[in-house]
């Protein structure tokens, strides 16, 4: 007889289970569980986020249900996390509740298998060219799986389970969460006829030389002027090193790769991220830009992706090509775990301006 049928015997008196017992108890219930909590979690925080703030709404990095009507996506959403938080707090629920959850969970699996098969469908075809062969929307579609199966198996579960290790795995997912994004979307290339790509700025050196990382973002920029894809390149950065300015030092070197200085555009204000969308939100609406395509280092992307989002903006990345693994590439991953979430949360804790 398997260990999950004795564990669901009940216990006589005087009578205690091992702790041992308790302990596979604990790993067996705490995954589904931190996934619950997390997604619902994160769910409801971007329904409500966006009544605050309009553009808020991030539910696209984990689930794209846009081929849903409006309304009912949300309506979907809204329940499916009032039934995870639910679960991951009690897992103990009754027949109703319970199939709730079941068919809330069972949807979200289906259009997270689906996310998948379009992403696969996209990369055969050539539309996208993924660094990453694996969509995040699998990882995904396993972990609604993986709570669908502790939410059947119901008669094992008991809301005197503790907590704590759910919670240890709902803070280790929103530690991983920045990671998957930057390795499963960042390396992913979105490149697409557009009409202007936005190179954002790196180092340049005292003498005027770009830096290692800068280079490969105006290398990756300038072949894609060059093989037609895009007709201008605008480069956005911060003060260097020296007299030479980041913006300026970008356009020497694109020069020197065949950009005609006609085609290229610069922001010398693009000092940080959201800096850069402000200031060049207005160069694409002078242009009249349909279509924009981003150039950056992988793990940057993700971040960029979400700031223009914010402001309306439609934009596709393009991961530079590196020449070499840089050294400080581990710091700056770290880094953006936390500028990540720092620009996922600033708009909630921005006085939004009225209406004129």
């Amino acid at each position: 007889m398997k260990n999950s049928n004795w564990a669901s015997l009940p216990i006589g008196p005087g009578e205690s289970r091992g702790e041992g017992h308790v302990v596979a108890d604990w790993v067996k219930d705490a995954p589904p569980r931190g996934f619950a909590l997390v997604l619902g979690s994160f769910s409801l925080l971007n329904l409500f986020g966006n009544v605050r703030a309009a553009g808020f709404d991030a539910n696209l990095w984990w689930i794209d249900l846009r081929a849903l009507p409006m309304w009912f996506g949300n309506c979907l959403l809204l329940i499916s996390a009032c039934c995870l938080i639910a679960f991951a707090f009690r897992p103990q629920q009754s027949a109703s509740r319970r199939l709730l959850t079941i068919a809330c969970l069972s949807i979200l699996a289906i259009v997270a298998a689906l996310n998948a098969i379009e992403f696969y469908i996209l990369w055969i075809r050539g539309s996208i060219r993924a660094g990453i062969p694996i969509p995040f929307s699998l990882f995904v579609c396993a972990a609604l799986v993986a709570i669908l199966f502790a939410r059947v198996r119901q008669h094992e579960h008991r809301n005197d389970a503790k907590l704590l290790p759910t919670l240890a795995v709902c803070a280790a997912c929103i530690a991983i969460f920045p990671f998957a994004q930057m390795l499963f979307f960042g390396k992913t290339d979105y490149r697409r006829s557009a009409d202007i790509a936005v190179v954002l700025g790196a180092r340049v050196y005292a003498d005027g030389r770009p830096s290692d990382a800068l280079a490969d973002r105006v290398r990756t920029a300038c072949n894609l002027y060059r093989n037609g894809t895009v007709k201008k390149l605008l480069f956005s950065g911060g003060p260097g090193d020296g007299a030479i300015h980041e913006a300026e030092g970008m356009k020497r070197m694109a020069i020197k790769l065949g950009v005609k200085p006609e085609d290229i555009l610069l922001d010398a204000h693009g000092v940080n991220t959201q800096a850069t969308v402000k200031n060049t939100e207005a160069v694409f609406q002078q242009l009249h830009a349909s279509r924009v395509l981003v150039v950056s280092h992988f793990y940057h992307l993700p971040r960029i992706k979400l700031a223009y989002h914010r402001e309306g903006w439609e934009v596709y990345t393009v991961p530079a090509k590196e020449s070499y693994l840089l050294r400080q590439m581990p710091f700056n991953m770290a880094r953006e775990v936390a500028a990540l979430w720092v620009y996922y949360f600033r708009p909630l804790g921005t006085k939004q301006e009225s209406a004129a």
